[in-house]
Formats: C-alpha cells, structure tokens, sequence
C-alpha cells in the first residue's frame, strides 16, 4: 500500500471512527449455535433471529409447539443488532401517508399498533428479566430551525386525532427539560424511552435458548419447498414443518418474496468516544429523552448508557437490484459527523469511535407489511418495518404466534391492506435516487439555514 494511500485511509478512520461489520451493539456469542447439519422437523420453522424471529419463536413456545429458527449469521447480527435502540410507538411515523392510504379509521387501528409495542417490549422486559440498559425517557421530535414549526405541529395535531398521546413543547420548556439548545422545539410522547438493542437481541436469544427454541446459526436458508409441509434447504441440511415464518425484512426480497413489496434502505450510523463528566455537564439534558428531528430524512439523536452520543440516518442509500451489501458508507458517516458537530458545538473535538450500516425495509406507502403466501397459506412474513423495529417486530412475534395458533388478532388484522407494487428496476433505483436526493436537498436547505444562523 503507498504511503499517500495509507494516509488517505488513516484520515478517513479518524473522521468516521472504526467500520464495523457487525453493527455497533453486538460482539459474535461465545455460544455460537452449531449450524444445521442432518434432517429435522418442527412445528413451525422461524427465519432470522431478530426481534421478530426470536418473538416469535418465544411465543409460539410459551403455546407448545415445537420451534425452529434458522440465521444466516447470529442472533442480532442484521438490523436488530444495528440500528439506534429507539423503543418508541407512533412518534416520528408519517402519519398522512397512513390516512391517505387506509382512511382514518384504519389508521387509528395501525396507531395503536405502534403504540402497544412499546407496552408490549416493556412487560417483555420485566417477564424475561432482560437488562438492556432501558431508559424510560419517552422521545421527542424536535426542530432545529423555526421553518419545522408548522410541519411539526401539523404531524402533532394529526397524531393526537388519530389516538398518538404526545405534547408539544416550546422553547422554554426544552431548555427546562435540559434538552441542547440546537434543538427549539418539539413534540414529546411520554412512554418508550431508549435502550442497548443488542442486549435486548440477545436477552431474547437466551431466553430462547432457556425455553427449548432450537437455534442453528451460521445457517443460511438456500430455499424452500411449499406445500402442507414446507421443506427448508441449508447447506448442510433440511427442516421440515407445516408452517414457515419469515421474519427477515430487508433481506426478505433475497429469498424470492415481496421483492415487488419492500425496499431495502441502508441507515447508517457513528458512535462517539465517550464523554467526559465536564462534556456531560455542558450538554444538560439530564432526562436523555431521544431526539429525532423533522427533516424529511431524520436524524437520530441519543445518550447511550456508555455514555457515548450514538447518531443515525440523514442519509439513506439503496443499492442497485435490492441488494443489501455489509460494506462502509463514509459519505454518510461524514454526514453524521457534520450532524454532531452542528448540533452540539459544545463537544467540537470529540473523537468519533464507531460506525456502521445495516438495512431497513420500506413499502411505497411506509406501512408495515405482512402476510401469507403459498397454497395452504402457511407462508407467513413480516417486513417494513421503516426503521421503527424494535418495538413493532417484537409485538409481532406475538401477532403472528396468535395466527399460527388460529387467532388473528385485531392489531394483525389492522394492519392487513394492499400494499403498492414496487417499481421493476432500473426505475426502481432511478426513483428511488430520485426521491433521496429530493429529500437531501430539502433538508440541506435547512441546515444551511441553521449554520447561517448560528453564525449571525
């Protein structure tokens, strides 16, 4: 390597922190699960050991049947594993395109839905004992320059008609709260709050473990034959069960379904080195409620436990065909670093530590998408969950344990509606480009707007 190469490198390293391929919550567990070898059988096989795949395998037990989950890599190595540990209901969501798409009433249903996740996570929580380091802050969606006022209180104003409990709060009562001052104003929902997502991933992996879910990682679904026994293809094996849940959003379109239903966008992220008690001190904010901003690509703001600042999204990718490569994106992490330094001038200088990148899945319409497919039905699948996972795919485990069992449950049922058809590519990538890039010079003009301010 040349030395102007390896300078160039170095450079890059310090301005984004350290890549990681496995996300910034998760280290591979000492008790790896051995990879499927042989033929074995079960009631229901669950693919992908996420929040979703492990609820639901976790749930289906507690009913008594017998459950198998098959992952590619290790519990929480995709996008549980990676994204900002935000457990928050209906804060944040987009809630015209839901009446605009469904009518009121449906989407008061998908409100709730949102909302009895967080309910859902907590009592989940307290039942399994898992210590994820939850902080019940609640969350607030901030603005940072008065032009977001009206788009803010508009999205407060709908929420609250369609059932989302959340208060607005001007700047008197942010500074009051010690929320930093970049961030003006915003709407505040009460429950929920923040936690360690990768604790939380493999808090359920345990306990999945504890309960009989036979786990194999390291085990790569090749493909499946449908049919009142669906038959799963591995490696270096099979399993066979009369039902098959695929709990593997963005990646879902990889195994040949609901390529023409979901989008997968890749979110990134930048950890800081932590901060010191005087960084901590100047900053306030000593409820450490998440924030997340109105731009129209959000950003994500939090505290971890660590006491590390972790930043997320501003800049979404999508690559080409539906693809989800695990590679760095440093043009985002650059982004992200603009963020923090602009949001928080009084922590200039701060190192960045880590970065890294995963992928979440979005219908056209940012609804959530689930499902059955095949002749008897017993293809089952859950994705779009548009960046708001942890909470939502972890009461779905639930909801879809309950339709395995034969009972649809009125949230499952709220959810169910006619998801738009995604476009066939190169028009895909051309419109999906073309919507980003709309997005990014929206919310540039903002922040540009903000920079000019704080430098009068």
């Amino acid at each position: 390597m040349s030395a102007t190469r390896r300078d160039a490198e170095n450079k890059t390293s310090r301005e984004v922190g350290h890549f990681r391929r496995l996300g910034g919550w998760v280290e591979r567990p000492a008790d790896l699960q051995p990879e499927l070898e042989g033929d074995v059988s079960a009631d229901v096989i669950v693919v992908g050991a996420g929040f979703a795949g492990l609820s639901t395998a976790l749930e289906l037990t507690a009913l008594g049947a017998k459950v198998i989950v098959l992952e590619q890599e290790f519990a929480g190595f995709g996008a549980s594993g990676r994204n900002a540990g935000y457990l928050g209901g209906s804060l944040g969501i987009e809630f015209e395109f839901f009446v605009n798409r469904v009518g009121i009433e449906q989407a008061k249903k998908i409100v709730s839905f949102y909302d009895e996740g967080v309910t859902y996570v907590e009592r989940r929580l307290d039942e399994l004992g898992i210590d994820c380091d939850y902080n019940r802050s609640g969350n607030i969606r901030v603005g940072v320059h008065p032009s977001q006022e009206k788009k803010i209180r508009k999205a407060m104003e709908l929420g609250l008609e369609l059932g989302s409990k959340t208060q607005f709060l001007d700047q008197a009562e942010m500074r009051a709260r010690g929320i930093p001052p970049a961030f003006l104003f915003g709407y505040a929902q009460q429950h929920g709050g923040t936690l360690d997502p990768g604790k939380y991933v493999m808090g359920l992996r345990h306990a999945a473990l504890q309960a009989g879910v036979k786990l194999y990682e390291n085990t790569q679904l090749l493909s499946y034959t449908e049919g009142p026994t669906i038959r799963c293809v591995t490696r270096r094996g099979t399993a066979s069960a009369p039902y098959l849940v695929l709990a593997t959003n963005a990646y879902t379109p990889q195994l040949g379904l609901l390529k023409d239903k979901v989008v997968p966008l890749r979110v990134s992220a930048i950890e800081t080195e932590p901060l010191s008690s005087a960084q901590l001190t100047s900053l306030g904010w000593q409820g450490r409620e998440g924030l997340i901003t109105s731009h129209w690509t959000m950003e994500s703001h939090r505290l971890t436990a660590r006491n590390t600042l972790v930043i997320t999204t501003k800049r979404l990718g999508y690559a080409y065909g539906s693809q989800t490569p695990n590679v760095p994106d440093d043009v985002a992490y650059r982004e992200l670093a603009v963020a923090l330094n602009d949001r928080f001038p009084t922590l200039r200088g701060l190192g960045i530590q880590s970065s890294w990148s995963g992928y979440v899945s979005m219908a056209y319409d940012a609804l959530p998408v689930v499902g059955e497919t095949g002749a008897q039905k017993n293809v089952i699948y859950t994705a779009g969950c548009s960046g708001h996972g942890v909470a939502t795919q972890s009461l779905m485990g639930y909801l879809l344990a309950e339709r395995i069992g034969g009972v649809e449950h009125p949230l499952l049922a709220a959810l169910r509606h006619k998801t738009p058809s995604t476009l066939p590519e190169p028009l895909q990538w051309c419109a999906v480009k073309l919507a980003l890039g709309a997005a990014n010079l929206m919310d540039n003009w903002v922040n540009r707007k903000v920079q000019g301010g704080a430098a009068n």
